[in-house]
């Protein structure tokens, strides 16, 4: 079982950052992949990057690509999204998960990929 708790969501203007961290605890370790996933209301969830850390592997969504960073902390067991150059369409609810090594690569760029979720964080960014 893992245990995941985002933080660092809030209120931005447009073009401005925020680093979001995702601690985790439990069975956790470089077994998993971690990502993040955003849903705006009315808005399926969609995915905005994840990080295979035993690969060093990183993905993005395109819609991110160049203004987010995500990196892991295994000493803290901490994953981060540094967000920068925010934008009005970033808003929305910012999920952490985790997911077990052993799919296909492509699998962790979809919900699917999976099994374990944080509660979720709010960014806002206003324009």
């Amino acid at each position: 079982q893992v245990q995941l708790v985002e933080s660092g969501g809030g209120l931005v203007q447009a073009g401005g950052s925020l680093r979001l961290s995702c601690a985790a605890s439990g069975r956790t370790g470089s077994s998993y992949a971690m990502g993040w996933f955003r849903q705006a209301p009315g808005k399926e969830r969609e995915f905005v990057a994840a990080i295979i850390w035993s690969v060093g592997r990183t993905y993005y969504a395109d819609s991110v690509k160049g203004r987010f960073t995500i990196s892991r902390d295994n000493a803290k067991n901490t994953v981060y999204l540094q967000m920068n150059s925010l934008k009005p369409e970033d808003t929305a609810v910012y999920y952490c998960a985790a997911g077990l090594l052993g799919r296909r690569y492509s699998d962790y760029e979809w919900p699917r990929g999976y099994d374990y979720w944080g509660q979720g964080t709010q960014v806002t960014v206003s324009s």
